[in-house]
């Protein structure tokens, strides 16, 4: 999903005539599937001269249990609502579930926007 404008359609079924060109602001990027893996990361530029980490790859996770955090090794993913698919490619997303050294744990950030997996343990 790159170009992220208008409908080609309207509402009615009606073909839209394009108002103008494609601009730098309606651009996407094509998601970053954050692999279960030696850790690498990216660094992107995004608006307002921010910039975003994004984890490629990683192997750790802050599992939260109670109030308390460690930072733990990932074993296996074990469920990811977001695609089944993505469970064999062991592929981390938000609302994945994994197995880790502390038990079985649910993500709660999204690894390729922050650069971390942040986790909470489901047991």
């Amino acid at each position: 999903m790159q170009y992220q404008g208008r409908s080609k359609r309207m509402k009615t079924g009606a073909r839209a005539r394009p108002q103008h060109k494609k601009k730098k602001h309606e651009l996407g990027r094509s998601p970053t599937e954050t692999e279960l893996d030696e850790p690498r990361f990216r660094v992107v530029e995004s608006r307002g001269g921010n910039r975003k980490v994004r984890a490629l790859a990683t192997d750790v996770a802050n599992v939260t249990d109670e109030g308390e955090t460690v930072q733990t090794e990932i074993l296996d993913v074990v469920e990811n609502t977001a695609n089944p698919n993505y469970v064999r490619r062991n592929i981390l997303t938000k609302g994945a579930v994994i197995e880790t050294g502390e038990g079985t744990a649910r993500v709660t950030s999204r690894p390729g926007q922050t650069g971390q997996v942040n986790a909470v343990l489901v047991e």
